[in-house]
């Protein structure tokens, strides 16, 4: 089984690394940037022709782009998988413009290069086959679970409805915390370091992930509505 990797960035350079203890992966990116000797170098779109498994990694904004450039290229009986950290909008577009012939499983992986430094073995993904052409649902739900995730299947909407708290408000807050350049302190309470905690962990993603999360989860405006509504209801305390 080949596999391709599309978006070789911080995370998808990570997610190959996984995947490339078990398969053969390569790896595209349009940026040109260099990556492990493990992993294979997809140096022309027109290469993604001779994989059986393409992992989308590149940013939410750039799935129907990508989408595009692509589907007339893959095997009739290729398996698509996103990554992204919101699911119905990929989703959307994978049914939309992949060959009815293609499987399709949505994924989100909930931990990344930082999380998963130790290893995948106990961390949760997020996991719906859309489209299970050929078993490829119950496949790579064996794989996931062999690798030691914790499988969460839910339908694209309940996740983003859930992730618009779970990980939409955490990287909305890490971003409003940046910008007071909360400063290290002799004095500093443990919840003090645990919000320097949240704006590292949250910071070292992409803008573009931050810029994502709010405009592609359908659930997210609630969010921000109701986090300005509390900090209303908070501020005319005093």
């Amino acid at each position: 089984m080949k596999i391709a990797v599309y978006g070789m960035g911080r995370f998808g350079s990570f997610w190959a690394s996984i995947l490339a203890r078990q398969f053969s992966v390569s790896g595209f990116s349009r940026s040109g940037r260099s990556f492990s000797e493990s992993i294979g170098i997809i140096r022309d779109e027109a290469e993604f022709a001779e994989f059986d498994v393409v992992f989308l990694c590149c940013a939410i904004s750039a799935v129907e782009e990508v989408l595009e450039r692509i589907s007339p290229l893959l095997k009739q009986d290729a398996v698509v998988i996103d990554t992204c950290s919101v699911k119905v909008e990929p989703v959307r577009l994978m049914k939309r413009l992949l060959p009815e012939s293609c499987g399709i499983i949505a994924t989100h992986p909930m931990f990344g290069p930082d999380s998963g430094r130790a290893g995948v073995a106990g961390l949760p993904i997020v996991y719906y086959p859309v489209r299970d052409t050929g078993g490829c649902g119950d496949f790579w739900h064996g794989v996931f679970k062999d690798m030691g995730m914790v499988i969460h299947e839910m339908t694209p909407d309940q996740h983003d409805e859930e992730a618009a708290f779970t990980q939409g408000i955490t990287h909305f807050i890490g971003r409003v915390l940046k910008e007071l350049d909360l400063k290290d302190s002799s004095i500093a309470t443990l919840g003090y370091k645990k919000l320097q905690e949240i704006v590292e962990q949250t910071c070292n993603d992409p803008l573009q992930l931050f810029l994502d999360l709010q405009r592609y989860n359908p659930h997210t405006a609630e969010m921000r509505i109701r986090l300005k509504k509390a900090l209303h209801d908070t501020m005319a305390l005093f």
